[in-house]
């Protein structure tokens, strides 16, 4: 796992934490330069997502204890927001639930939070693991889905797809068994109901085009979160309005005053 660092190490600490197979790069390259004046920025690469490694992604519970530490040993055990891309939502849930290190503003990205049994999420993985792995590694659909794909392009779609590397270069170094895992464990690694942390307030991106469900699984894990309706698709906001999305971040979390603050209020607040 690499963590890497830009803007002034003085200023207030925002941690990003990437989604889904994805490289932390593509993920957040084009929006660290708009917030690195604001924050002093540290973002995520995951074991086995990271070419300048030659890992394996253990599992959610692993990689959780591995960020506590880093921020425990190298931020002091607080920071002053964590924003989470999809399966970086689960992340941020885990460091919330487990209250080994402080977050001031949780915020997550029209995160999924998807769980499901040992057995289901075995037979998903079956099904989706080697096509996912192709895709992502070689930065390219099948021949059998190229038509497919073609005639549903959107400028939001290729964004999204770029993310994963499709049609720059994907991620040759990344290995199936990664792709497993990070599928497999964010499926059934418990995401407890009703979180709630003093002194940390819970922001969820609410992207409401991708359906009712999600609403109520952030009502459901969070306790009093602060939901931002978005009559967006998943990380829509992030993909294709990254200065306005910089500009709410920013303004979430970011106001010197109050990342200096030592008081602890009831979540939500």
């Amino acid at each position: 796992m690499k963590f890497y660092h830009f803007g002034d190490k003085t200023a207030p600490v925002i941690l990003l934490l990437p989604g889904t197979c994805c490289h932390w790069k593509r993920n957040f390259g084009e929006v660290i330069p708009l917030i690195e004046t604001d924050f002093h920025v540290v973002c995520v690469s995951y074991d086995g997502f990271d070419e300048t490694e030659q890992t394996v992604f253990p599992d959610m519970l692993t990689e959780t204890e591995k960020i506590e530490q880093y921020i425990q040993e190298q931020l002091g055990g607080q920071i002053c927001a964590a924003y989470g891309c999809s399966l970086g939502g689960s992340f941020v849930g885990l460091l919330l639930q487990r209250k080994r290190i402080h977050i001031n503003y949780a915020i997550l990205g029209s995160s999924d939070l998807d769980q499901d049994s040992v057995g289901k999420a075995k037979l998903k993985c079956k099904i989706a693991v080697p096509l996912l792995h192709k895709i992502v590694s070689t930065g390219e659909y099948p021949k059998l889905l190229q038509g497919l794909m073609e005639k549903k392009r959107t400028p939001y779609r290729d964004k999204f797809m770029a993310m994963f590397g499709i049609g720059n270069g994907g991620m040759p170094f990344m290995q199936k068994e990664s792709v497993y895992n990070q599928f497999y464990s964010d499926l059934i690694t418990p995401l407890e109901g009703g979180i709630c942390v003093s002194g940390t307030t819970i922001h969820c991106f609410y992207a409401a085009k991708m359906g009712d469900k999600y609403l109520e699984r952030y009502q459901k894990h969070f306790k009093n979160p602060v939901i931002h309706h978005l009559d967006m698709e998943h990380e829509e906001l992030l993909l294709m309005h990254p200065e306005q999305w910089a500009e709410e971040i920013i303004t979430l979390s970011c106001a010197e005053h109050k990342a200096a603050l030592k008081f602890y209020a009831p979540c939500g607040i």
